[in-house]
């Protein structure tokens, strides 16, 4: 039986071939050692140099250019494009997962504000919406996670802190009906996960002023309820 790759049938490639050497190009990319308008080797060469067949080259390019790291010219060269002109969110959060997996102790100090800053304004937002838009099963809900929250930062539990601090913060998002705000959490809490003690970091520590926050949810107050997680959030951003 023929083999299937990521890529295709009958390549005889593993399935993570054109995954690897789309990470190997990436990290080349987004560390600089590849620079906007560089050329990539052929795909001939490409091939030679990783040991992997013309099929997976090809697949690791295009992913590249969609993920606006490259530029594919059909009978001319593959160029590097600048990423901070034209990638998506998800790089910035690859950024920081790269820093991780390569065991580095944080991510750099620039994309760390930048996650952080990113955070804070979704945050802000996400609770004046969830004041506004949330019933009376989603209040109720999110003023008992709020408590619990409260009682695991007095009682000096880091662990259960991070957790539950999660836990509310999807329940605030989804109530505050925007999808495209949840998907973005699900991203930062996925790059946050990477760095435990920065997790732990951003954790709240103030029971009196989550309980000030929930007691604002459920009033439906949302300019308050804004102010109130704007102060930790914002806090949380470190100086530039």
């Amino acid at each position: 039986m023929a083999d299937e790759s990521a890529g295709g049938r009958g390549t005889g490639q593993s399935p993570r071939v054109s995954e690897v050497l789309h990470d190997r190009v990436r990290a080349q990319i987004l560390s600089g050692e590849l620079a906007a308008g560089d050329a990539l080797p052929s795909e001939r060469a490409l091939a030679e140099t990783h040991g992997v067949n013309r099929h997976a080259v090809r697949e690791a390019l295009k992913r590249l250019e969609q993920a606006g790291l490259v530029r594919i010219s059909h009978g001319g060269a593959t160029r590097v494009q600048d990423w901070r002109e034209h990638g998506g969110l998800d790089l910035l959060l690859d950024l920081v997962r790269d820093a991780g997996a390569s065991g580095e102790e944080g991510p750099p100090a620039e994309v760390v504000r930048s996650v952080l800053e990113l955070r804070a304004l979704i945050g802000v937002d996400a609770v004046r919406r969830f004041a506004e838009r949330a019933d009376d099963d989603e209040r109720r809900e999110v003023a008992r996670l709020v408590e619990v929250v409260a009682l695991e930062v007095e009682r000096g539990t880091p662990a259960d802190v991070v957790a539950t601090y999660e836990t509310l913060w999807r329940a605030v998002v989804a109530g505050a009906g925007n999808v495209a705000y949840r998907l973005m959490l699900n991203s930062l809490n996925v790059a946050v996960a990477a760095f435990p003690a920065l997790a732990a970091a951003l954790a709240p520590d103030d029971a009196d002023a989550l309980r000030a926050l929930g007691a604002a949810i459920a009033e439906g107050d949302a300019e308050r309820a804004g102010a109130l997680v704007g102060v930790q959030l914002h806090g949380d951003v470190p100086a530039a």
